[in-house]
């Protein structure tokens, strides 16, 4: 029993050997931690504080749902009762007419619901990618103002910047770039969500939420 023991202990301590050496060798790749932790975040920039601030956000892996959850902090934090000053609801910050687009009415249940919430974001998801599955289908993989064009990139800006500021953009191979209420260009939002594995989402012209 003691020897088991043993072995458990130096079978722990090889592991956390090992990950200390493959984040000391994943760091040194940079020129210092601020670079490091720049290239592997999700960056927004908050408007309302002056000077502006730039605030950094840990990706967590290239999954749907690292995507969703990279997404939401970006929005709210991920907070499911966050209403901004613009009117904007809820842990991705819907606005009324997109709830109203997906057959949701009752404002105050949308903001007590997270399962409500989560279903909303992949319906819109859903929509989003029948939008625009002509421009996906185009351009994904092409390199547009030194940015290389991705679905997982095309949907968050579509969400964050609206469907028809992304087919502009995509169409004028990058001359028409919209920014939105924050200052944040559709450009931008392609780079920093690209990547991830969006092909859980089905393009749907109706999504059906139920």
């Amino acid at each position: 029993m003691k020897s088991y023991f043993i072995t458990i202990s130096v079978f722990v301590t090889f592991c956390f050997v090992l990950f200390e050496q493959v984040r000391y060798e994943q760091k040194n790749h940079y020129s210092d931690w601020q670079d490091y932790f720049n290239e592997t975040a999700i960056t927004t920039v908050k408007k309302d504080i002056q000077p502006f601030k730039v605030v950094y956000t840990p990706t967590i892996d290239k999954s749907f749902i690292g995507f969703r959850e990279a997404l939401a902090f970006k929005e709210s934090q991920g907070k499911y009762q966050v209403v901004n000053e613009l009117g904007y609801m809820g842990k991705y910050q819907f606005g009324k007419s997109t709830l109203q687009r997906l057959k949701i009415n009752d404002t105050n249940e949308f903001m007590e619901n997270p399962e409500l919430q989560e279903k909303a974001f992949i319906a819109l998801c859903s929509l989003n990618k029948w939008i625009l599955k002509r421009d996906i289908d185009r351009s994904v993989g092409k390199k547009i103002n030194g940015v290389v064009i991705t679905e997982s990139g095309i949907l968050a800006a579509a969400h964050l910047a609206g469907a028809g500021n992304v087919k502009k953009f995509l169409r004028s191979n990058g001359t028409d770039v919209f920014s939105d209420a924050n200052g944040v260009n559709v450009q931008f939002y392609m780079k920093k969500f690209s990547g991830y594995d969006t092909s859980f989402i089905k393009p749907d012209k109706s999504p059906q939420i139920v």
